[in-house]
């Protein structure tokens, strides 16, 4: 075996001298909280009032770590001719142990029932206590930071859009005809319709019998 004895020894103390004078960036957790960047993914949160038990986020999830259970329950709704069926959520479990995290689940709900958190600190000594329920789930929602705040210079959300909209809009009664739009400044006047000419009449078009001639009468001439 060819080589220089304790070459190898050398190379390892040359690193050690390096890296002595170098500060150390451990950082003392749990005595030092650490900076989590803002996006950081930690636990899930649910908003249960905003659940409507579509099943989206449960046939979506890769891991099939979302358990759902509702039962559907009449609502007798004034001036329907029949009362109307609604799902109420009776479970709403998340397996952290299963999770991977990838936020499929968030994405896919329309009705922002489900949130992330930064809370990453829920380790447990049983893996089946990592099996969160809905009260559980719910408790994390004092956690969720708030929404980040709106680029000033970028475009209007389209909720706000459409709020102003109906604000500038007239009220009209519910006898009201509807009024055309205004057009927008700046854009070209609408031309008026052009009406089409009416067709010439055919003079070899047969000309029905006055109502007093018999069957066999001959026709009037045309004019």
């Amino acid at each position: 075996m060819s080589g220089v004895p304790g070459k190898g020894l050398a190379r390892g103390l040359a690193v050690t001298f390096q890296t002595m004078t170098r500060r150390a960036g451990t950082q003392q957790y749990p005595d030092v909280a650490p900076e989590l960047p803002p996006r950081s993914r930690g636990v899930i949160a649910l908003l249960e009032e905003n659940c409507t038990v579509c099943m989206l986020c449960a046939r979506e999830c890769p891991d099939w770590c979302i358990y759902i259970d509702s039962h559907k329950e009449e609502v007798v709704v004034p001036g329907a001719a029949r009362p109307r069926q609604r799902n109420v959520l009776d479970r709403f479990d998340i397996d952290f142990a299963l999770c991977m995290y990838c936020g499929i689940c968030i994405e896919a709900c329309p009705f922002d029932a489900l949130y992330w958190t930064p809370e990453f600190e829920y380790a447990e000594y049983d893996i089946r206590d990592l099996l969160h329920d809905r009260g559980r789930l719910g408790e994390w929602m004092t956690t969720v930071p708030p929404p980040p705040a709106h680029d000033p210079c970028g475009e209007p959300a389209k909720e706000e859009t459409a709020a102003a909209r109906r604000a500038a809009a007239p009220a009209d009664g519910p006898g009201a005809s509807p009024t055309r739009a205004s057009p927008a400044p700046g854009a070209p006047a609408a031309r008026p319709a052009r009406r089409l000419p009416a067709p010439p009449r055919d003079s070899a078009a047969p000309v029905e019998p006055p109502s007093g001639a018999g069957p066999g009468a001959p026709p009037e001439p045309a004019p």
